[in-house]
């Protein structure tokens, strides 16, 4: 667990003072439409729950039936890959857990998400522009 202490616009610890936002994508293997009803919800609590454990405070998330997005602040000493790993593995594990009927239909092999992901490190002048894109994601043309 990272502690990060918030003073006005950046946080602060011992050596430095930061702001490190960032917009990750995580797709599904196949880009199968598999988190739907009780998985988006459950991927939704999963990433949070990770997220919350971690400290790294979540500006905006959003599930589509094929990819989670997450806008999240973190701190700099953090290792990404390895982070967004253990993110991907956590809610993997847990879903097909929880879900294993579900998903058959769609894996025939212990798969949830692809091996790939997006991240991308966001300024403080674009985080509206891009909370505002993760939050219209769900919505229907």
């Amino acid at each position: 667990m990272v502690v990060m202490k918030k003073k006005g616009l950046y946080y602060v610890n011992r050596h430095s003072c930061f702001l490190l936002q960032y917009h990750l994508v995580l797709v599904t293997k196949y880009r199968h439409p598999v988190m739907v009803g009780d998985i988006r919800n459950r991927v939704l609590f999963l990433s949070s729950e990770y997220f919350q454990n971690w400290t790294f405070p979540i500006l905006e998330q959003e599930v589509c039936d094929d990819h989670l997005h997450v806008l999240f602040e973190a701190s700099p000493n953090i290792n990404l890959s390895n982070f967004v790993n253990g993110l991907k593995t956590y809610i993997s594990r847990k879903v097909r857990q929880e879900f294993p009927v579900e998903l058959a239909k769609f894996y025939w092999k212990p798969y949830f998400w692809s091996d790939s992901y997006f991240i991308a490190s966001v300024s403080e002048r674009s985080t509206e522009a891009v909370k505002h894109y993760i939050a219209t994601q769900d919505i229907a043309p």
